[in-house]
């Protein structure tokens, strides 16, 4: 039995691509660079042995002479800088066309359609915006009149905002599905429907993150597909069952923070984690003795609580955080186990805005029978899906 584990720090990124510019970012973006450099350097021991620092100079990260993971940067080949995109690639699938963006927000008759669809008989907003501002300038609004916030980004995506004390979760999650829906239908090429759910605490809207559900486009076929075609077992970890909207999934649990989805993961990987409450309906266990294992796991805090938010000093405590669960992960691995740690894009919060930046990745892959060694630059975030496709078939 060969396992793989994916890791993704979620908008890691470590330096703008050379077609920036047509993401409407600046050639200076370099998230994880310029969140070492506010935080005067990153206590990250763990990240450095397997060789992140090797990979360009990084304050407070140090080159390892013998790191004991193959260490390189990894360049999108598709054309977005969105999770959706950037998680694809890692799973094999290349986007050459780019999702489709509404910066003046979303067409009349695809709001009419929406409110006729799901009675909510009315929306605020409509535009795009940062998601915790739009909330706390038109929660009032909202309060007296209960219509949902509809609001996006510089990404694709249709998200919808509203207090859960006041119009239930199940609601909210039943219009996210009739929008996803409706996009479809349409032909809007939005990638991701996104359920943001508020409570009031301590009188300020505060966003639900273990709430929160995505509802992507479905893929075409993935590495993840394959995996289970051969009767193996793909375990989503975070949002990946959102991200890939079921598609190749045979196990997911959603998780409410880093520590969780870390906790989680290495759960998984000390096989103690229980699959028989978190398998799909349409799982059926088969032969294990040889069967592939795919432990896929979003870390999401990085890019949601703290990229989006210019918090560069949380950002760092959540990378920290993350180094500090190797050695329970490593320790935890079998001889045939692969383990890869990478991003799907960047969010630099050192630089002007607040949306998503398109930078490259690094990529650390360890294995107990593999050496350390530098990778370099490599085109694609397919490598990932090449190299697991490699290691357990």
């Amino acid at each position: 039995m060969k396992r793989a584990v994916i890791i993704v720090i979620d908008s890691m990124g470590i330096g703008a691509m050379d077609d920036c510019k047509d993401f409407n970012d600046i050639p200076e973006c370099n998230t994880l660079k310029h969140v070492c450099e506010f935080n005067n350097g990153l206590n990250v021991p763990n990240l450095e042995k397997m060789g992140l620092g090797n990979i360009q100079d990084f304050k407070g990260i140090a080159k390892c002479k013998t790191p004991i993971a193959q260490y390189g940067t990894l360049i999108e080949k598709s054309k977005g800088k969105d999770t959706t995109t950037g998680h694809w690639e890692i799973a094999g699938l290349v986007s050459e066309k780019p999702f489709a963006t509404y910066p003046e927000g979303f067409p009349e008759e695809l709001i009419t359609k929406f409110i006729k669809e799901t009675g909510c008989g009315g929306i605020l907003a409509n535009k795009a915006a940062s998601g915790t501002a739009i909330i706390e300038a038109l929660n009032e609004e909202h309060q007296k009149t209960k219509f949902p916030i509809i609001y996006t980004s510089a990404d694709s995506v249709f998200q919808i905002a509203l207090d859960t004390d006041i119009i239930p979760l199940e609601t909210l999650y039943q219009w996210c599905e009739i929008a996803r829906k409706i996009l479809d239908e349409g032909n809007y090429n939005v990638s991701r429907v996104i359920a943001r759910p508020y409570k009031i605490i301590d009188g300020k809207p505060t966003r639900i993150s273990k709430d929160r559900r995505d509802y992507s486009m479905v893929p075409r076929r993935t590495i993840l597909n394959e995996i289970k075609e051969k009767g193996g077992k793909v375990i989503g970890i975070g949002k990946i069952e959102d991200i890939f909207s079921k598609s190749g999934i045979t196990h997911a649990i959603h998780t409410g923070s880093n520590k969780e989805g870390l906790e989680l993961t290495v759960k998984a990987i000390k096989n103690s984690l229980e699959l028989g409450k978190i398998a799909y309906s349409d799982y059926t266990e088969t032969n294990t003795e040889n069967q592939p294992i795919l432990i896929f796991t979003n870390l999401v805090d990085t890019d949601m609580l703290f990229g989006h938010r210019n918090d560069a000093k949380g950002y760092g405590k959540a990378i920290e955080e993350i180094d500090s669960y190797i050695p329970d992960i490593i320790n935890s691995m079998q001889d045939d186990d692969i383990l890869i740690i990478t991003a799907d894009h960047g969010c630099d919060p050192c630089v002007p805005g607040t949306d998503h930046t398109r930078e490259k990745v690094p990529v650390l892959v360890y294995g107990k029978k593999l050496c350390g060694k530098n990778l370099g630059s490599i085109t694609g975030f397919d490598y990932i899906a090449n190299l697991i496709k490699d290691w357990i078939f």
